[in-house]
């Protein structure tokens, strides 16, 4: 009976430990497909003058790519409740090198729009699944383990127009199929996962916690919490969105920047979103998640509100605090709906993630509309109301600093 106790106390003790190496590995791959995504946005220049693309069309590529990425996240992640399956990570990372040598080798608008839909495709897959891992390798740290899957995610995006810079643009259309070699390593990768998933997987489920480490909550505060994330979310990826697309169209006008101190700015900005992706999910852990959400979206409205009257070295400054704070929301907001509804990790991943990307691109067109119509300042005046939207933060429910357990 002793030997018993000791291999199930060994078993426990396994499940509550946080991997390092499971979340290193899913980071990792997180910086690939998010490098390779972004591909596509950068290289839109050189679509435009080699297919000839009006506005509108570019725009539709957009929408293309975000609808089939945020629409089908919510549907695999609630099939994947269901339906474990470990190594869909790397088939939807093969979706993604598909998609990337259609783009390579596309003659006609037509096959653009596929290439696009394939990519997005790619990432509904690959997002739902990865946070669900990411979770089962948290060993209750759930909040540093988001920060880390999402770190990876935020240097990705910011290579990728780098790369694009350096390789595609010089090189031409066809260059794109070299970061196919991205996506190999990529799906290798994440087949090694897909074993430690499965072994995971059974060492949780050996441990059988006896108790959910927060309270189940009545139907109506879930719903009401769950609308006030999406306001949360709104106002995050609508904000986010006016900095990562305009910010440099902003700086050139309003400062007469060249593009190239423009982009400097730019990735200021993007390194302080990758730091405060780091941050918010550990801080949560420690001191609540409901706290750091009340910092991370309230907390950025006086530098977005004094943003549109400072001079060019304070704008940098408030732009860099601006990222730091709000991309500590994410982790936050993520994981504290992963506690409203346990059990349903890649449904709930699946919508946010899938929120988030439409909400990006959904910004995106409406502010370049606005843009368009009234100019770029005006963007950054109307943006800077949005961050006081996190006064509705005070309509979620207290969970506490529990960290929950790593079931799934």
């Amino acid at each position: 009976m002793a030997q018993i106790d000791k291999i199930a106390n060994g078993v426990s003790d396994e499940a509550q430990r946080t991997v390092f190496k499971v979340l290193g590995a899913i980071s990792f791959s997180h910086f690939l497909n998010d490098m390779i995504q972004s591909l596509i946005l950068a290289i839109y220049p050189l679509l435009k003058t080699t297919f000839q693309l009006t506005f509108a069309q570019i725009g539709l590529i957009t929408l293309t790519y975000q609808i089939t990425a945020s629409l089908l996240q919510p549907i695999v992640g609630l099939y994947t409740d269901h339906h474990p399956k470990p190594y869909s990570l790397a088939f939807g990372m093969g979706c993604t090198l598909i998609g990337l040598l259609v783009l390579a080798n596309a003659q006609n608008y037509g096959m653009l729009l596929f290439a696009a839909s394939i990519v997005g495709t790619g990432s509904s897959i690959f997002h739902p699944e990865s946070s669900r891992v990411a979770r089962m390798a948290s060993g209750g740290q759930h909040g540093l383990a988001q920060s880390i899957f999402q770190v990876g995610g935020n240097m990705g995006s910011a290579m990728g127009p780098l790369l694009a810079a350096w390789i595609i643009i010089p090189r031409g259309q066809r260059s794109v199929a070299w970061f196919s070699l991205a996506a190999l390593l990529a799906i290798s990768v994440l087949w090694q996962v897909g074993h430690l998933y499965l072994r995971r997987q059974l060492i949780v489920r050996r441990a059988r916690p006896r108790q959910v480490m927060h309270p189940v909550l009545p139907m109506r505060t879930i719903v009401l919490s769950m609308l006030v994330l999406l306001v949360l979310i709104f106002s995050k990826f609508f904000y986010l969105a006016s900095l990562s697309s305009y910010y440099i169209f902003y700086l050139m006008q309003r400062f007469h920047l060249s593009v190239q101190a423009a982009q400097v700015h730019l990735f200021a900005f993007l390194f302080a979103v990758a730091v405060g992706t780091v941050l918010g999910g550990p801080i949560g852990d420690r001191i609540g998640r409901k706290r750091v959400i009340w910092f991370s979206i309230l907390g950025a409205a006086p530098f977005a509100l004094a943003m549109p009257y400072a001079n060019l070295t304070w704008t940098g400054i408030l732009a860099f605090v601006i990222g730091l704070i709000l991309a500590s929301a994410f982790s936050a907001i993520l994981v504290f709906a992963q506690e409203l509804i346990p059990g349903k990790v890649g449904t709930v991943s699946g919508l946010f993630f899938g929120l988030a990307f439409g909400m990006a691109g959904i910004g995106a067109a409406v502010l370049g509309k606005l843009a368009d119509h009234y100019g770029i300042e005006f963007v950054y005046h109307v943006c800077s109301y949005l961050p006081l939207l996190g006064v509705f933060t005070a309509f979620l429910p207290d969970l506490g600093r529990r960290s929950g357990s790593s079931v799934v």
